[in-house]
């Protein structure tokens, strides 16, 4: 099992015929743009993993844990844990310029949510999926 997630950019690059691309030379906020889907379907399915439930329901406990503030308080709890290269990606996401701001959170919140989305846009695209779930596992500690 774990190969087969771990290869899934593999997997869609050959299904596709998608080039190999340097993830180095991707700009933050795209690596943001996938991280936040990716991190998105990592969280909906811990959350319905736990359980049917009403729709209305499942949204609000996915938004409680996907919202800038949240995303902020995760990064926090696991900032020890990163690598320098890690960190070196999270905070090219974090300084990135943006033109959208969030609806519902400062500049900061929305900074370093970003800066967690780039990271997780990173490790997705780079094969580290095993460790993208290690970090929110790690984030989400406390949220059980």
């Amino acid at each position: 099992m774990e190969e087969s997630i771990t290869n899934i950019i593999g997997y869609l690059k050959k299904e596709f015929n998608l080039p190999d691309q340097d993830i180095k030379t991707y700009s933050p906020l795209t690596l943001a743009f996938i991280g936040d889907g990716i991190y998105d379907l990592v969280i909906r399915t811990i959350i319905v993993e736990k359980g049917n439930a009403p729709v209305n329901k499942l949204h609000k406990q996915v938004s409680n844990l996907v919202k800038a503030k949240a995303q902020m308080e995760i990064f926090h709890k696991i900032e020890g844990e990163l690598t320098e290269e890690e960190m070196a990606v999270y905070k090219r996401g974090r300084n990135a310029k943006s033109f959208t701001t969030a609806k519902n959170a400062s500049i900061a919140e929305y900074r370093q949510a970003t800066g967690l989305e780039a990271l997780m846009g990173y490790l997705y695209l780079t094969g580290g999926f095993e460790r993208l779930v290690e970090l929110v596992k790690f984030g989400l500690e406390e949220h059980k």
